[in-house]
């Protein structure tokens, strides 16, 4: 489970302290975490960033009729420096309910940068998907940081 699948990274003109923060605090990541074009369901968001703490997010899908689910646990963190954790993916409520942590997951790593004024940031995945859809995750990815572009200059 460890083949890379795709990355996405940015540099945003703010200090990496705000950029982390972004990626870690539950109601930073209900602002953001999603595509430009969805929302995040209310309330569906945690974070515990530490080793062994939870995280989980559930975007509404309109267009498609269902809610995208993620939860997983992290594995590493290094403050403003890296996260690791698991990612668990379903369609349904019960599933995501339950947050069954043995079920198919993908790894994530996101790097972070100080780099002078500017503060970097680059999220991975790891893990197996069928011909294609590593691009199709890929472009998600990159609309995701779109989101997050927008409402870090929404709270600057």
């Amino acid at each position: 489970m460890s083949d890379f699948l795709y990355s996405v990274e940015r540099e945003f003109d703010l200090p990496v302290e705000i950029l982390w923060d972004a990626w870690i605090d539950a109601a930073a990541l209900e602002s953001w975490y999603h595509p430009v074009d969805l929302v995040v369901v209310p309330g569906s968001v945690t974070s515990d960033a530490v080793v062994g703490g939870e995280w989980s997010v559930a975007v509404d899908v309109p267009s498609e009729g269902f809610v995208a689910y993620f939860y997983g646990r992290y594995s590493e963190v290094v403050d403003q420096k890296r996260l690791e954790h698991t990612l668990c993916y379903t369609q349904s409520l019960e599933e995501f309910a339950a947050r069954d942590h043995s079920a198919p997951h993908h790894r994530i790593v996101i790097e972070f940068d100080s780099r002078g004024m500017y503060s970097w940031v680059k999220f991975s995945q790891f893990g197996e998907l069928p011909d294609g859809e590593a691009v199709q995750a890929q472009a998600g990815m990159e609309s995701y940081f779109d989101s997050l572009e927008a409402f870090l200059a929404s709270t600057a």
